[in-house]
């Protein structure tokens, strides 16, 4: 299947969350494991949180404003072009994505600012967005 025909059922998580960059040595903090979305990552180079905004203490190094889209899965780990699928439709569009991967699916990060850009842009491409409660 070409990439491009590839659709998707995504939706936003409420919050507004940060991405935080701690130096490597650096224990995870308490704070990084709460609420119902985090994602912690460690490199020889640097400790990466992605965590509810409203959680991260005042003078952590971080960048607010980021909303949450979920895509749909699960997907098996060998499943081609997820990503390109919907990556691919936002980098036309000028729309910078931070991407999270779990073992069953992908969570694409978008500022705020560019959240109704980047829903109208997937949907144009096909994609698909669950209504939630407030919506």
């Amino acid at each position: 299947m070409n990439l491009s025909q590839r659709h998707f059922q995504l939706s936003i998580l409420p919050e507004t969350f940060a991405i935080v960059g701690l130096s490597p040595g650096t224990n995870i903090p308490g704070w990084a494991t709460q609420g119902s979305f985090f994602s912690v990552t460690r490199t020889p180079d640097e400790l990466s949180i992605v965590v509810d905004e409203t959680l991260v203490p005042a003078g952590v190094q971080s960048q607010g404003g980021w909303r949450v889209m979920k895509v749909h899965g699960p997907f098996v780990l060998a499943e081609v072009g997820v990503l390109a699928s919907l990556a691919g439709p936002l980098a036309a569009a000028k729309i910078s994505a931070f991407v999270v991967s779990t073992f069953d699916t992908d969570y694409l990060l978008v500022a705020n600012e560019n959240l109704a850009p980047a829903i109208s842009t997937l949907e144009r491409a096909g994609h698909t967005f669950q209504k939630g409660p407030s919506e």
